[in-house]
């Protein structure tokens, strides 16, 4: 296959590139980080790239728009003449000669600020991998019938009442060894009562777990002290499939598009959770080897050894592309998957760098689109124990929620990611350093302040802040204060005749607000928000409305007694915005709250106390799943949730709230 040398800068990488790949497969496999939020759809417009003409004496090339595929229609429709000249689309434009790029501020992704901080849990400790000291007397001639494992396990019913185990192979064939380098004391490491995975010399006392969440977006893992419950130290990471696509189904479209494409990414995720693994076991080994060598091999052990059990949530697509599974039947109806129950799988099996006879533990999935994840909010907010009518909202990528109370619970899952996460958001970005992340309006001047990631104070009129774009909880803010200062009415459109230039027409003749101007900002160029913004917003929170609305309608319910916001970006949305805007049905401010990473907090119940995985494998089968798409009400009731915050429904809450504020938007009460 013919190559030809592409350069990128600012960050001056290079290489030898195939003919016909894209300048955005180009950038991946360089490592230059360009935005794609829709995953090479051709939706988004976040990867525009200058293209250099001429020839650089420098470099030695001859660039020029000649050396990629023409420009397609798609392209034209994101392209505008402010862009100036030389404009592609990294994902659509194909290389076919020397290339020079030059990758804007605006379209470069910036390290994402990922947060899941792990928070305090009341649950009775009872793992399932334990340790157990073991002390044997050295053999003589007359025990020449029973091995040292036969001695062992002898020992382990004796002191301990544990029979009829099992023992990994790999422990097996190191066991004597072990024994006798540790003076015949042995540290037994037992898994469920049931089988050993582990013997280490002498006495050893810390035994570790590693919680997993697994994000469309984001990973994060928490180390965990089996013996306390504790965490001892988090680490999380920008999910690395996001390039092959930012969405679930832009990712099973990846896989059935390319022969390669799930092993591609399957490798992907294993490899950032080993780097996971890498960086969270690194401050508790920095003193010393994480255990001794196998004596029998005389190889040491990776640091991620020291960790002998794991639990892992994820959405239903990340479940199959982690394990290898065919995605492509859950991406079309019936959206059937190819395992519900949960799983107990070796940790070599997967190529994971923890003990290698440890077990993973899956948690099981409840519908097609309702995954891993779910359970664990499910199994860390326990709906099914409480009286009150609760709405659990866990947003994400995909905005997944869980109604009901003890009575009965249920489930479903809505679209609700491209907006929130900045996709079809003309300046929307991830949550990362320049980000804008929340917003205030005077509703008297129309005039904004507000605060940029990377950034300790509230932005102050014509300071220099260099914001980039509007991250999620940015958007949902900037919108709910438009809405609030009277900017836009509750169907969404722009009020023009305000007296402000602030308000003005774009220069695709729609009406947009300036947040900042080019001179606060380093891309050179106002943000703004536009008409086709807060039309995207509406999308997408009308989606959560009605999800939740036929939820309601299925339990006979007409109120809610509390809204839990789950999730990182459920954690840092503005709870007063959200209810403004409509994310969910009316409720008491008060009795609204957020839990953070619920998730997470599910994967690390079942890793300090395993019959939380029993519960969890029977909750999931006896929550009932609602596919609201195929309701006869949808349409209808999705068109009335895209007003804010509805175009029927009464909010009292919402109005004495908003009373209070001083502000004067009528809502009906």
């Amino acid at each position: 296959m013919k190559k030809h040398r592409v350069i990128f800068q600012p960050a001056g990488r290079r290489g030898e590139i195939e003919e016909g790949k894209t300048l955005l497969e180009a950038a991946q496999a360089l490592g230059v980080d360009i935005e794609g939020l829709c995953g090479s759809k051709k939706v988004c417009g976040k990867c525009k790239v200058r293209i250099e003409e001429g020839y650089f004496e420098k470099d030695n090339i001859e660039s020029g728009m000649k050396h990629l595929s023409p420009i397609t229609e798609a392209e034209k429709k994101h392209i505008k003449p402010e862009d100036g000249p030389g404009i592609r689309l990294a994902c659509t434009a194909e290389i076919h000669g020397d290339i020079k790029i030059f990758v804007p501020e605006r379209s470069r992704a910036g390290k994402q600020v990922v947060r899941k901080a792990a928070k305090e849990l009341s649950i009775k400790l009872d793992p399932a991998v334990k340790k157990y000291n073991v002390e044997l007397t050295p053999p003589t001639l007359h025990d020449m019938t029973v091995g040292d494992y036969e001695r062992v396990l002898q020992f382990l019913q004796d002191d301990y009442g544990l029979t009829g185990l099992s023992c990994d192979f790999i422990v097996l064939r190191d066991l004597q060894n072990i024994l006798r380098a540790g003076g015949w004391k042995a540290t037994v490491t037992v898994w469920m009562d049931q089988e050993i995975i582990k013997v280490e010399p002498g006495f050893v006392e810390m035994s570790y777990g590693l919680a997993v969440d697994i994000g469309t977006t984001t990973c994060v893992g928490y180390l965990t002290d089996l013996g306390t419950g504790n965490v001892v130290n988090t680490e999380s990471i920008m999910n690395p499939q996001v390039p092959y696509g930012e969405d679930v189904m832009s990712r099973i479209t990846y896989a059935m598009s390319n022969p390669d494409g799930l092993e591609i990414m399957q490798k992907a995720i294993i490899s950032g959770l080993n780097d996971i693994i890498e960086r969270v076991v690194s401050e508790i080994i920095k003193d010393g080897p994480p255990t001794h060598p196998s004596p029998s091999r005389g190889r040491a052990r990776e640091g991620g050894f020291v960790i002998d059990d794991m639990t892992i949530v994820f959405n239903t697509a990340m479940h199959h592309i982690f394990l290898g599974l065919n995605p492509e039947y859950i991406g079309r109806s019936p959206f059937i998957p190819a395992v519900q129950k949960s799983l107990d799988i070796k940790a070599r099996d997967l190529s994971i760098k923890i003990n290698p006879a440890a077990y993973i533990h899956v948690l099981p999935i409840e519908a097609g689109f309702v995954g891993a994840d779910n359970v664990g909010v499910l199994i860390a907010e326990e709906p099914y124990k409480q009286d009150e009518m609760v709405l659990i909202i866990d947003i994400g990528t995909n905005g997944e929620l869980l109604m009901g109370n003890r009575n009965k619970v249920c489930s479903t899952s809505c679209a609700t990611g491209p907006a929130f996460e900045g996709a079809q958001i003309k300046f929307g970005m991830r949550a990362a350093p320049g980000a804008i992340e929340t917003v205030l309006i005077d509703p008297v001047t129309k005039e904004p302040r507000y605060k940029v990631i990377g950034k300790a104070d509230w932005h102050t009129h014509m300071e220099k802040v260099n914001a980039k774009g509007l991250c999620g909880s940015g958007i949902i803010g900037i919108v709910a204060e438009l809405f609030k200062a009277g900017i836009i009415d509750k169907s969404g459109r722009f009020v023009m005749d305000l007296g402000t230039r602030r308000v003005r027409k774009g220069v695709d003749g729609k009406p947009e607000y300036v947040l900042a101007w080019a001179d606060e900002t380093s891309i050179g160029t106002d943000i703004t928000v536009t008409q086709a913004d807060v039309r995207a917003l509406q999308l997408a929170k009308g989606a959560l409305y009605t999800g939740a609305k036929l939820m309601m309608k299925k339990l006979g319910i007409t109120k809610l007694d509390r809204v839990v916001l789950a999730g990182a970006f459920g954690s840092h949305i503005d709870k007063e915005a959200s209810l403004t805007l409509g994310m969910f049905p009316d409720c008491p401010i008060e009795k609204v709250y957020a839990v953070g990473n619920a998730a997470g907090d599910g994967a690390r119940m079942a890793l300090i106390n395993k019959s939380k995985r029993t519960e969890a494998d029977e909750k999931a089968r006896w929550v009932e799943f609602l596919e609201i798409a195929t309701d006869p009400a949808f349409e209808r009731e999705f068109m009335q949730a895209m007003h804010i915050p509805h175009m029927k429904d009464l909010f009292p809450n919402l109005k004495t709230m908003l009373e209070k504020s001083g502000s004067k938007v009528e809502i009906k009460g």
